[in-house]
């Protein structure tokens, strides 16, 4: 693949001068002392080392490939720094492999590492994983409650215990970093990744962030990690990726500099006087300028001023979205102050890039030995140069540590504290005795109750099966009332043979993770709405209902809360649903067994937007005591229309709430998500750009010059159109041709499937609306009942158009022929 034009180490930073966008000033920004102690013996070996090492295994320890598309022998061959595992990778190709593959594949690619056997130094290679809340990749794994969970729990000792229990457990299966833990300080809740920060106040997330980095690593001075019970941290991401503009993932915050340090860039002095290990630097942009080539900021600011003493690793191909660089070469990410490029599965010809920029001497190998230093340092302090293979380290295969009882009973005091209770008209606590209907999609639902970044990216694909030892809300609830002598039915629809003498409704949202996760408005989509009518029916049969929703972010829930007589947020509680039924289920005495102590870690909206008003303020959260107050009906909308039209699936140049605009090649990871425009695609072969349609810059042009390419909407949580398909409902592209590829053809891809109809596109004065039958489709072999990807346009040659809309409907204004 071609590389981008050669660039001289100073074209490839950045030019600073005053007042530049993105520029930072770093003596706004407080002075810190990086408290880690450098150990003479560890200084004297990254000496010899870089001594003895060849020039391909500087470069070599620079690069992270995932899991999914690195081997042992790569490792040993390219003399990698480090291997990651991304939400969706596994060992043997499997994301649910059992705890043991985990730690053989650890052995593998430590011993490949290690290798010595062609003459070279033979760096321990470092596994990082995304354990953000628990060892979540891992089966059989206690999860905790994500952040934002934690964040209402209002407990600092509470988040050192949680940050120990998970370095034990990541220990047990042969890793050593965990890309955690999140310090985003959220400040749109419309944002997918809102969950993964503590709370929208900086102060909050500030003083939870040193201890859980103490939990990981233990305290700053603590050198050789891995003969206890650690793993190197990792705060991110640096910087602001919680405050874009309209809560887009991977967009840009436009706020003042002030801003910048005094909201976002807080949490990071408690981590760096932690002594964390690493900091992840963000997809997003300041100003206008990608995080990841901002020299001014991760260099100036994090590194000179903020003295963070430990590496700094990109995020995933984030190095790609840099002006001027594509997913396979990017020297301004190195030259910015990115000292491991995270590319998994772009690994080898970044590689390549830099090693061949460093030979024409493009690259100076003063930024290259510093970068090196920096991994070597932390490697040293995690004492991975003498702890040997994993399997030979303390608690690995240790494997009844994972889900241990004493690592549970975390996890449920996590779940206790991090309820917080917006109303209660006196039905609560519940009696333990009575009848007891427990209904909702949610209420037997681990993975729902878990959440995204739960064995899977999504958190989607799996069930209770995958969650052994674990407790579902209704479990929780059931064993509560069931131990005096009590009985507890589950219902989902709310329907009951024996009228209970209360009930409890869990609702709310579905998992999803970034990408996935934004949303055009604080509102639940259509289909997650029917408990609103389960709730109101149980009502009308006088019915006393507690509403129990588990969600990643406040959300507008005002129906469930006029007719609900008790209200508790659990947010996203993990894998110890037991902890919701410690609170809403009282003793014998009818008395609680434990208060509601949580407190909102954001503010509550009254309506869809946050803009239209706040119903309950950062902080507020009832207890037991709380005095009785009468309640006023909350105003009620229909909220459909802003949760977006389920046949609408890109439109306005935006795909739709947790959907994907992707642009693709012909080889294997060379993909592009199009969040911000304009943007290049294809090693530069695409370039994307905004068009007028219907509304200023509603379309997406794209001009591609040559070969095979395609433009696809996705979304992970399969869709399915199957009663669509047999209404003869078309697939509608609306769409302007400039320049007609040499081939076309549309169609709609699943997990394991595909249907695609050859068309001619040709140029086209104005925007026309081309439809294909969902029928063809499906005739071509694409089961409309699973799609992960259900519009695929694929084109080859040289081409120019734009899109503007892309929906289910019937009026096409030319119908494709099922060539």
């Amino acid at each position: 693949m071609a590389n981008a034009p050669p660039q001289t180490a100073q074209s490839a930073g950045e030019t600073e001068r005053e007042g530049a966008l993105g520029v930072a000033r770093p003596e706004i920004w407080p002075a810190y002392e990086y408290p880690v102690p450098q150990q003479p013996d560890d200084e004297a070996r990254i000496a010899d080392l870089l001594a003895r090492m060849t020039l391909e295994e500087k470069i070599g320890q620079l690069v992270q490939a995932d899991l999914c598309c690195v081997t042992p022998e790569d490792v040993k061959n390219y003399n990698l720094g480090s291997i990651l595992v991304g939400g969706n990778s596994g060992p043997n190709g499997n994301d649910l492999s059992p705890a043991p593959d985990w730690l053989e594949a650890a052995d593998e690619f430590y011993e490949a590492s290690v290798d010595k056997a062609d003459g070279g130094v033979g760096i321990p290679i470092v596994w990082g994983t995304d354990a953000v809340h628990g060892h979540s990749n891992i089966i059989g794994a206690t999860i905790f409650p994500h952040n934002i969970g934690l964040g209402a729990a209002r407990d600092v000792d509470l988040i050192e215990k949680i940050g120990a229990v998970t370095a034990k457990e990541i220990r047990v299966t042969g890793q050593e970093w965990t890309f955690a833990p999140t310090v985003a300080v959220p400040q749109d809740f419309r944002w997918g990744r809102a969950y993964e920060g503590y709370s929208s106040n900086p102060e909050l997330v500030a003083s939870y962030v040193g201890a859980m980095v103490r939990g990981l690593q233990g305290p700053p001075s603590n050198d050789d990690l891995l003969s206890g019970p650690y793993v190197i941290a990792s705060t991110k991401h640096f910087l602001a990726d919680g405050g874009t503009d309209n809560g887009i993932d991977q967009g840009d915050s436009s706020i003042s500099e002030e801003e910048l340090r005094d909201i976002h860039g807080l949490p990071y002095g408690p981590a760096i006087a932690e002594g964390v290990s690493t900091v992840m630097v963000s997809f997003s942009s300041w100003q206008g300028k990608k995080m990841t080539g901002n020299k001014s900021l991760v260099t100036g600011v994090l590194k000179d001023r903020m003295d963070f003493g430990g590496f700094v690793v990109s995020d995933w191909n984030a190095h790609g979205q840099v002006a001027g660089c594509t997913n396979e070469s990017c020297p301004q990410a190195l030259m910015a102050g990115i000292d491991m490029y995270m590319a998994p599965d772009t690994w080898k010809p970044i590689y390549e890039d830099l090693l061949s920029r460093a030979k024409a001497g493009t690259i100076p190998m003063e930024r290259i030995d510093d970068a090196v230093t920096q991994i070597l340092r932390v490697k040293g302090r995690l004492g991975l140069f003498e702890a040997g293979k994993p399997s030979d380290r303390p608690y690995s295969g240790e494997y009844e540590l994972l889900g241990a009882p004493e690592h549970r009973a975390v996890a449920r005091e996590a779940v206790r504290k991090s309820l917080v209770l917006l109303k209660n008209d006196g039905i609560l606590p519940l009696a333990p005795g009575g009848r007891l209907l427990v209904a909702g999609q949610g209420a037997d639902d681990i993975a729902r109750q878990s959440g995204g970044w739960t064995l899977t990216w999504q958190g989607t694909g799996v069930d209770n099966s995958h969650f052994p030892g674990a407790t579902s809300i209704f479990d929780g609830l059931a064993q509560a009332v069931r131990s005096s002598g009590g009985s507890a039915e589950l219902s989902p629809d709310g329907s009951f043979s024996t009228r209970p003498d209360a009930a409890v409704v869990v609702f709310g949202e579905t998992p999803y993770a970034e990408f996935q996760g934004d949303r055009a408005a604080l509102v639940l989509d259509p289909e997650l709405t029917s408990p609103f009518q389960t709730i109101e029916r149980l009502k009308a049969q006088d019915i006393p209902v507690v509403a129990v929703m588990i969600t990643g972010r406040p959300l507008y829930a005002n129906p469930a809360l006029n007719s609900a007589d008790a209200f508790v947020v659990a947010w996203l509680p993990g894998s110890e649903g037991g902890g919701i039924a410690d609170v809403l289920v009282g003793d014998a005495a009818g008395k609680p067994r434990f208060d509601f102590t949580g407190k909102l870690p954001a503010a509550w909206p009254m309506a869809m937007q946050m803009s239209e008003g706040t119903l309950y303020d950062y902080g507020y959260g009832l207890s037991y005591t709380s005095p009785t107050t009468q309640w006023s009906e909350l105003p009620e909308v229909d909220a459909s229309a802003l949760a977006g039209d389920s046949r609408l699936w890109f439109n306005a140049g935006s795909p739709a709430a947790r959907w994907s605009l992707l642009v693709s090649g012909q080889t294997p990871g060379d993909q592009t998500r199009i969040t911000t425009v304009p943007a290049e695609a294809l090693g530069g072969r695409a370039s994307v750009t905004a068009e007028n349609y219907l509304v200023q810059e509603g379309a997406r042009r794209f001009a591609i010059d040559g070969g095979l390419s395609s433009v696809q909407l996705r979304n992970f949580e399969p869709v399915n159109i199957d009663r669509e398909t047999n209404a003869d409902i078309l697939l509608l592209v609306t769409m302007k041709v400039w320049d007609a590829p040499d081939s076309a053809r549309l169609g709609a891809i699943g997990p394991d499937n595909e249907g695609f109809t050859n068309f001619e596109l040709a140029e086209t004065d104005d925007f026309v609306r081309y439809g294909i039958p969902l029928k063809c489709l499906r005739s071509k072999g694409a089961d409309v009942t699973s799609l992960t990807q259900p519009f695929v346009l694929e084109t080859e040659g040289a081409t120019d158009f734009a899109i503007g809309e892309v929906r289910l409907g019937t009026d096409a204004e030319v119908t494709l022929p099922c060539d």
